[in-house]
């Protein structure tokens, strides 16, 4: 006996110690080989590398590729500036297309209100992109009223309405004097003002210059001070007019828009999910936006596409992803919104096919050339 325990259990205890402390010793080891392996993968596995665009721009659509075949409203932007790089962001319709540095990016987004709100969510909400600081121009063909500008002008967008927000009778079954069927959603008719229940507020009294928008988010304001830098840097540039658009110019004599050629001007955008068409629905479109913004605001341009684009980045501003107030609108006149005399709507409209019109490439063209000197002044 030894201190009251027997030779063999003193033999038992110091084995049991021994390889306790052998499991202890092992434990650490493969610890430390799984940390170092780790390490090791996670040295292996880059980080994603963030971009910071000092300019964003967004266009609505491409008829094809990016590169190479006709031109949509990308193309030019990917060539020209030398977008090389495709990045694809879950969530959005097409690849975003990069230069070697990141400072510039550009996405087509459209067509149609819904789906550029939705891309432009996804792109402002994937990590790889951080746009805090970055400018947007946003540029798109579009239709023009002959009372106010012609083919291949470049139209500063100063406010943009929501056309789709509006109750609606057929014209067939309006009152008698009515002009067109619309009327606000606040109204009965349309001696009804708007702005029930605060929705739609009175345009005049916004102060200041930043962007902004009416709670229903039918009425949105451009920040006015970058408009008008943009206008001023922009608005002696020539603007391409073929003999086509001369021409066809020519043919709407009475009208006070069609004087001389095209010219960059300031005008408010008509957003609607209907291709509209003809005379009657030129009238509404003059007067839906004198009513919609109180009198602030002229028609300038018809598309389809901005009220969306707009409440995105209103939207990702309030999470603090993007600044609205570095947006610009730019619209290029590719077709009128209504015939010459002596042509039916119908008929005009089956003469002006969708990446065909009279001036679609000089449009696309006066969108590069006005834009990219703002985007010029941007990426110094």
């Amino acid at each position: 006996m030894v201190g009251g325990h027997s030779f063999w259990q003193l033999r038992v205890h110091s084995f049991a110690m021994r390889n306790t402390w052998r499991f202890l010793h092992s434990l650490v080891w493969v610890a430390a080989v799984l940390f170092s392996f780790g390490a090791m993968v996670a040295t292996a596995q880059p980080a994603h590398t963030v971009l910071q665009p000092k300019v964003v721009v967004v266009a609505f659509f491409e008829v094809g590729e990016d590169t190479g075949d006709r031109p949509g409203e990308l193309q030019f932007w990917v060539e020209r500036d030398h977008l090389d790089r495709r990045i694809d962001v879950p969530g959005m319709t097409r690849a975003v297309r990069a230069n070697a540095a990141g400072t510039e990016i550009a996405v087509a987004v459209g067509p149609g209100n819904i789906k550029p709100g939705v891309n432009l969510m996804a792109l402002g909400s994937d990590p790889r992109f951080d746009l805090r600081e970055s400018h947007w121009l946003i540029n798109g063909i579009a239709g023009i009223s002959p009372e106010d500008g012609t083919l291949g002008a470049a139209v500063w967008t100063d406010f943009v309405v929501n056309g789709d927000l509006a109750k609606e009778i057929d014209p067939r079954e309006i009152p008698a004097g009515w002009p067109d069927g619309f009327m606000s959603l606040d109204g009965t008719t349309q001696a009804d003002a708007k702005g029930g229940a605060g929705w739609e507020d009175d345009v005049r009294k916004w102060g200041g210059d930043e962007a902004r928008a009416n709670r229903r988010g039918n009425v949105i304001r451009m920040n006015l001070a970058l408009m008008r830098w943009a206008y001023g840097m922009t608005k002696e540039m020539e603007l391409p007019e073929d003999v086509a658009m001369k021409g066809l110019r020519s043919q709407y004599k009475s009208a006070a828009g069609t004087k001389s050629g095209p010219k960059v001007q300031v005008g408010a955008n008509i957003a609607t999910e209907i291709f509209w068409h003809g005379a009657k629905m030129d009238a509404w479109a003059h007067r839906w936006v004198g009513f919609e913004t109180d009198g602030v605001a002229k028609f300038g341009t018809t598309a389809m596409n901005d009220s969306g684009a707009m409440l995105a980045l209103q939207a990702l501003t309030k999470q603090g992803k993007v600044d609205w107030n570095k947006a610009l609108l730019l619209r290029t006149a590719s077709n009128f919104d209504m015939p010459p005399e002596g042509v039916t709507a119908a008929e005009n409209l089956a003469s002006e096919n969708h990446g065909s019109y009279t001036a679609y490439l000089p449009a696309l063209e006066a969108a590069y050339s006005v834009g990219e000197r703002v985007v010029g002044e941007w990426m110094k």
